[in-house]
C-alpha cells in the first residue's frame, strides 16, 4: 500500500556486503537513506570472497566466530546459468579476457559483484575488516517508527569498538555461515589432501555431490551418505561410471576406532568425514530481546520473509528466502525497504502481519514440510507476488525458462550439464531482451 506520509532519510546500518548488503545499499541511497555498510572481509562478495587458506579454523566449525567467513572450495561452479543471476539493470555478461562459460567458476561471480560495487559506487558506503560486534534497541520498550539501534563495531586492526545509534537496521547475512554442527565442508578447498584415503560425505546436498566427484580421483573410496537413497538419474549415471563412488543410507553414529556405522546396519571404516548439510542462519550479533529467533532454521517471525512484525520497518532482513532466483528477489527486497523506510510506502498492521505468518506457517505445515525448510520457497509466482509491493517487475519467461531447464539437465546429467545444454533457443529470447540491452551490452565477448 502506498503511505501519504513525508518522505524521510533515515541513518541505515546494513550488515554485510555480499549480494543482498550490497543491492541493499544501493536501494537503500537511491531512496535517499544515508548508509554505512558493515562488512567483515577486506573486500565484497560475502560467500563469494574465496579464501585459500583455512589453517587455523576449527574442523568441525564449532566455533561461536568462524575466522574463514567464505565456504567456497576451489572448483566450484555456479550451479545456475549466469543470463538469470543478474540484478535487473545489471546483466551478468561474459567479458573477454575472464571465465566466459555460462556456468563460470565462483570468482567470475565474485568480479561481477565488484563491476557492480564500482558501477554504482558503493564503496564510498563500506566500513570494510569490520565486524559488528552488537546491535540492540536503543530503547525496547518504545517500538514502531521511533525505535532506533545501537550498533557496536569492532575494526579488525586496531580492535577499537566504535558505538553508534541508527534509525534502521538491515541483516544481509543470512546465508553466509556455514552450519555449525560437525560441519567439514566449510573448510573444504582442494582434493589433494584426501588422497588414498578412505572418505564418507555425509548430505547428498549440490556441494556434496560436486566434491564426491571431485574426490573420485584421488581418494580410495568415497562414501556419499544421503537420507533417501533413490537419487537423480544423473547422479545413478556417475556412481555407476566410478568404482570407489558409493551410495550409502543416513549415518547412524560414529564409532572411536573410526567406524562408520549406517542406519541399515553396514559399516565403513573412514579417514575423514566431510559434512555437507547445508546452510544455517545465525545472527549472533543481534539482540531484539527474544522478539526474532531462529528455531530449527525458521527465522521468526518474519512478515514476507523479511519483516518481524513488531520491529519493522526498522529491522529487516534480506537474503532469508532459498531455492528461487535470488539475485532479482533480493533487489526486490531492498526496494521494499528503502521505500518503507521513506515512507514513501507502509506495512499492514502488526496484527495483520502476525496472521499473516501464522496462516503460511499453517499452509507448510499441511503440506508436510519441516521447519527448517520454512525459506525454501521454489515458486516463481511467490516472486512475482513479492514484488507486487513495490511495483517490482515480474520474472521473465525465458528467465523462468533457463532456470527450469538448467534444473532438469542437472538431474539428467549431473557431471556435465554446466557445459552441455539444449536450451539455446531461450537462451536467444534472453539476450534479446531488455535486461541484455539496456546498457547496450554485448551477451557474449565477440
Amino acid at each position: 500500500m502506498v503511505s501519504e506520509r513525508k518522505q524521510c532519510s533515515k541513518d541505515v546500518c546494513v550488515v554485510g556486503a555480499g549480494p543482498s548488503g550490497l543491492v541493499a545499499a544501493r536501494e537503500l541511497r537511491k531512496e535517499g537513506h544515508n548508509v554505512v555498510v558493515f562488512e567483515q572481509n577486506h573486500d565484497v562478495g560475502g560467500q563469494w570472497l574465496y579464501e585459500p587458506n583455512v589453517e587455523g579454523e576449527n574442523a568441525l566449525g564449532k566455533c561461536t566466530t568462524l575466522k574463514v567467513h567464505s565456504s567456497v572450495y576451489a572448483s566450484l561452479r555456479l550451479t545456475s546459468p549466469r543470463e538469470i543471476m543478474g540484478f535487473t539493470d545489471f546483466p551478468f555478461v561474459a567479458k573477454k579476457g575472464r571465465d566466459t562459460r555460462r556456468f563460470p567458476g565462483h570468482s567470475e561471480l565474485l568480479l561481477y559483484l565488484k563491476d557492480f560495487c564500482g558501477r554504482f559506487e558503493l564503496r564510498e558506503m563500506i566500513r570494510f575488516n569490520t565486524r559488528v560486534e552488537y546491535a540492540g534497541m536503543l530503547d525496547y520498550a518504545v517500538f514502531g517508527n521511533d525505535l532506533r539501534w545501537v550498533v557496536k563495531s569492532k575494526e579488525k586492526k586496531s580492535e577499537k569498538v566504535v558505538e553508534e545509534v541508527y534509525d534502521a537496521v538491515v541483516v544481509a547475512i543470512g546465508m553466509d555461515t556455514w552450519r555449525r554442527k560437525q560441519m567439514h565442508s566449510h573448510i573444504y578447498r582442494v582434493p589433494e589432501p584426501f588422497r588414498n584415503e578412505v572418505v564418507v560425505v555425509v548430505g547428498n546436498s549440490l556441494s556434496g555431490q560436486d566434491i564426491s566427484m571431485e574426490l573420485v580421483d584421488v581418494a580410495k573410496e568415497i562414501y556419499l551418505s544421503s537420507k533417501s537413497l533413490d537419487v537423480s538419474e544423473g547422479l545413478s549415471k556417475v556412481i555407476s561410471k566410478h568404482d570407489n563412488l558409493h551410495l550409502c543410507p543416513q549415518v547412524e553414529s560414529l564409532q572411536e576406532d573410526g567406524r562408520v556405522l549406517f542406519v541399515d546396519g553396514s559399516w565403513v571404516t573412514a579417514d575423514t568425514i566431510i559434512y555437507c548439510t547445508g546452510y544455517s542462519y545465525s545472527f549472533p550479533f543481534l539482540d531484539t530481546k527474544g522478539i526474532v529467533a531462529v528455531d530449527d532454521d525458521r527465522v521468526g517471525p518474519l512478515y514476507e520473509h523479511t519483516f518481524p512484525p513488531l520491529l519493522a520497518p526498522s529491522l529487516s532482513f534480506v537474503g532469508i528466502p532459498r531455492k528461487l532466483i535470488g539475485f532479482p528477489f533480493f533487489e526486490s527486497q531492498a526496494k521494499w525497504i528503502a521505500q518503507l523506510l521513506s515512507g514513501k510506502r507502509a506495512l499492514p498492521s502488526r496484527d495483520a502481519m502476525m496472521q499473516s505468518i501464522k496462516e503460511f506457517y499453517y499452509s507448510r505445515d499441511v503440506a508436510g514440510i519441516p521447519k527448517h525448510n520454512t525459506h525454501d520457497l521454489a515458486n516463481f509466482e511467490y516472486c512475482d507476488e513479492y514484488g507486487d509491493h513495490v511495483g517490482f517487475p515480474h520474472l521473465e519467461e525465458w528467465r523462468k525458462e533457463l532456470c527450469l531447464s538448467a534444473l532438469k539437465n542437472a538431474d539428467a546429467n549431473l557431471e556435465t550439464y554446466r557445459d552441455s545444454y539444449d536450451d539455446l533457443e531461450a537462451l536467444q529470447v534472453a539476450h534479446q531482451s531488455p535486461h541484455f540491452t539496456q546498457l547496450g551490452t554485448q551477451a557474449f565477448p565477440m
